[in-house]
């Protein structure tokens, strides 16, 4: 094989795409710090028992695995930066009051999570740890919509959904292990044979309840039908409210439902979004409340948050503008050094050219020169 061959799902990020996602990483995290959230940078390598606790299956298939060589224990390479956000808020900060926190870094998977997916994501982040209300539930989608926003992702759309109304249509039931991760199927495939063979031994009110959110997607009429439908239920009940209070603070923006949508439902605890734009053959943002992240670091403090892959960002927003940049010749002349000392001070890009090269870059369009007119040098048009 050869040596400049990557594996498979991994790429080198060449010169224009690098500061594209670049620009877009700094436009993320001033755009979190504009709404209080301050930066942590967590490391990542960690413990494996430290990444994996709680967490479910599906992280652990996707997480890395080595030894380490000083200890010999068991090490991570992230796949998910949740966990150790939750971390650094339940063991390092340790405050009694509202954390806001966000990151942005890599994080790597075992296999891609969708079709023609990186690897090697760059996962930016924001969590709100500390707060049970709504508001922080609210929070977390206005900021992912204004961090879309400064992307300039164009058409972008909103799904609802909330676990709690399936876990109360379940609740107190004899249901084991198995039999749920088929009913779980059944309703992410809206298989209502499947779903009416798997609950025919349910009380009629749960079996009721769970064939018919096989129906309740689309638009806000979904709300006032799943309020009729499941009157019995009290917590569904309460989720149902919750997603009306989000989706009204949402100006501008399409909003859908999809009551059976159970991604994520050993994660999530409540209200769950997922969001859409323009290009984009999947969901860019994916976010909700996570109160129980933190449980196993001795903190069960109420969490909400969202995260994003810029590298997927970046393959559905427009490029920006090629960077104005000035051509110089190549000198040790005190003048000429001067003239271009000064130039970078202002904030202009110069770009010297070597002896016996022409100027080749891609990211800049050199569209002025730097030339000696007088025993002056000047910057003139091109």
């Amino acid at each position: 094989m050869s040596a400049w061959v990557l594996p498979d799902h991994i790429a080198d990020v060449l010169p224009s795409e690098a500061r594209h996602i670049e620009e877009l990483r700094r436009g993320l995290l001033d755009t979190a710090r504009s709404y209080g959230y301050e930066l942590v940078m967590p490391p990542l390598l960690e413990h494996l028992e430290s990444l994996l606790t709680g967490t479910g299956e599906a992280l652990d298939l996707q997480t890395f695995k080595l030894v380490d060589q000083l200890s010999g224990r068991s090490l991570g390479l992230r796949a998910d930066t949740t966990q150790q956000v939750a971390r650094i808020d339940a063991h390092l900060l340790n405050r009694q009051g509202v954390a806001r926190l966000c990151y942005c870094g890599p994080v790597l998977h075992t296999r891609p999570d969708r079709p023609h997916a990186t690897r090697e994501p760059l996962q930016f982040g924001a969590e709100i740890y500390g707060h049970p209300g709504i508001e922080a539930d609210i929070e977390a989608v206005l900021l992912s919509l204004e961090c879309l926003r400064s992307a300039h992702a164009q058409e972008v759309s909103v799904d609802l959904a909330d676990v709690r109304i399936v876990r109360s249509l379940l609740a107190g039931l004899p249901v084991g292990m198995h039999q749920l991760a088929h009913v779980h199927g059944a309703l992410a495939a809206k298989d209502a044979s499947e779903l009416a063979s798997l609950t025919r031994d349910f009380p009629s009110a749960s079996r009721e309840g769970l064939l018919a959110l096989l129906q309740l997607y689309g638009d806000a009429t979904v709300l006032n039908e799943a309020e009729n439908l499941l009157k019995p239920f009290p917590g569904a009940r309460e989720a149902l409210s919750d997603l009306r209070a989000i989706a009204a603070r949402m100006d501008g923006v399409r909003v859908t439902f999809d009551l059976a949508d159970l991604r994520g439902y050993a994660y999530y605890s409540g209200a769950r979004f997922a969001i859409y734009a323009q290009g984009a053959s999947d969901a860019l943002v994916r976010g909700g409340r996570y109160d129980e992240v933190g449980a196993v670091f001795g903190r069960n403090r109420p969490a909400a948050g969202f995260s994003l892959d810029v590298k997927q960002l970046v393959g559905v927003v427009s490029a920006p503008p090629l960077r104005a940049a000035i051509r110089a010749p190549w000198g040790d002349g005190g003048a000429l050094s001067a003239a271009i000392a000064t130039l970078r001070r202002q904030g202009e890009t110069v770009v010297c050219v070597l002896p016996g090269h022409g100027s080749e870059v891609d990211e800049f369009h050199c569209d002025r020169e730097l030339v000696l007119v007088d025993g002056n040098w000047v910057v003139k048009a091109i």
